[in-house]
């Protein structure tokens, strides 16, 4: 007899595979009414769920428990870009026949408290991934204090968060700045506030690479930064224009198109502008289209991170590494040729 699936109960009854996850794991979002409806149809047609323990903890690799951790800053925003990563993972979960189990960082607990995941303390969950980059203290109270595997999703330290899985930065940004200067573009600034976090930095290092390798220099005020040390975006233009700009992401290309357009120059006719990570925001989602960028490929990212903690609870003692995922480069339209002289 063929196994049961969660798409097969979801496709019976028209709704999603999350909606059906939620409804059997017994996690919030779906009404009494549907979550009975759910559990019904689900023993009607003979689906076996994981087997869970009395502590809660799962007795295969196949019916775990992953907690999935989310700074306060990366949600506060009207970009959703790690909320679209946890969907990410949720999906590759349930392929699994995995639970995600979602916390945000709260700002306080992060800086001052060092309060550890709610999950994590009660003991309902068997290994974590922690979604983007936090303060180094918090990752080493958290390493400290945890007893579970723990993977880095879309950042790491080489000297504690090495457990971890991240998006091409160095050479996806080579790419795209090897590939202005192939449209004929001689004078190139960088957009990011490079210390901000490591993606940042390793997107820098690929565009330095790039411009190191045509023998060219950038100016200060070519370096621009994007945001405060509380993780605030805003910019200001330099006085001198390049002929194209490297922005160390897709929003904040978005911005700067926008202060340019306003400054009275035309994208690309006057200047070029390319972004990273084939995301923006809602509020500028018509102006994402346009933009040539790197896509990241958050899908094979967030299996990767998943499989990793997989493993990792199967075989503690597995060596642990950094995992890079390719991505793609997309040219739209915020990029020309330059014209000869």
């Amino acid at each position: 007899m063929q196994k049961v699936r969660l798409a097969d109960i979801a496709q019976k009854l028209g709704v999603s595979t999350v909606t059906v996850h939620n409804a059997l794991c017994g996690r919030k979002g779906v009404s009494s009414e549907m979550r009975a409806k759910i559990q019904q149809t689900a023993k009607e047609m003979g689906y076996k769920p994981p087997h869970i323990s009395a502590k809660g903890a799962a007795s295969s690799v196949n019916s775990l428990n992953i907690g999935v951790l989310i700074a306060e800053n990366y949600l506060s925003q009207d970009t959703t870009y790690y909320w679209q990563m946890y969907q990410q993972l949720t999906a590759a979960a349930i392929d699994k026949n995995c639970c995600t189990i979602a916390e945000v960082l709260k700002k306080d607990d992060e800086l001052h408290t060092m309060r550890l995941p709610r999950a994590l303390t009660e003991k309902n969950i068997d290994g974590l991934i922690l979604l983007g980059e936090t303060n180094r203290q918090y990752i080493q109270n958290l390493l400290d204090k945890a007893k579970i595997p723990i993977v880095f999703l879309d950042f790491y330290n080489h000297e504690i968060a090495d457990n971890a899985v991240v998006a091409d930065n160095f050479y996806g940004m080579y790419q795209m700045t090897e590939l202005l200067f192939s449209y004929g573009m001689e004078s190139l600034a960088f957009v990011g506030s490079i210390y901000a976090t490591s993606s940042i930095m390793d997107r820098y290092c690929g565009f330095t690479k790039s411009m190191m390798e045509h023998h060219n220099i950038l100016p200060g005020e070519w370096l621009v930064e994007d945001r405060d040390s509380y993780g605030n975006l805003g910019l200001k233009l330099p006085h001198y224009m390049p002929d194209a700009f490297v922005c160390n992401c897709d929003l904040t290309a978005c911005m700067l198109i926008a202060k340019l357009k306003k400054a009275g120059y035309r994208i690309p006719d006057d200047i070029s502008v390319v972004g990273f990570d084939h995301f923006v925001s809602a509020s500028y989602a018509g102006m994402g289209m346009e933009i040539t960028t790197y896509e990241i490929d958050q899908n094979a990212m967030a299996k990767a991170a998943l499989d990793k903690v997989l493993k990792q609870i199967r075989t503690p003692k597995r060596i642990q590494h950094m995992e890079i995922i390719p991505g793609n480069i997309r040219i739209k339209n915020s990029i020309r040729r330059k014209s000869p002289l």
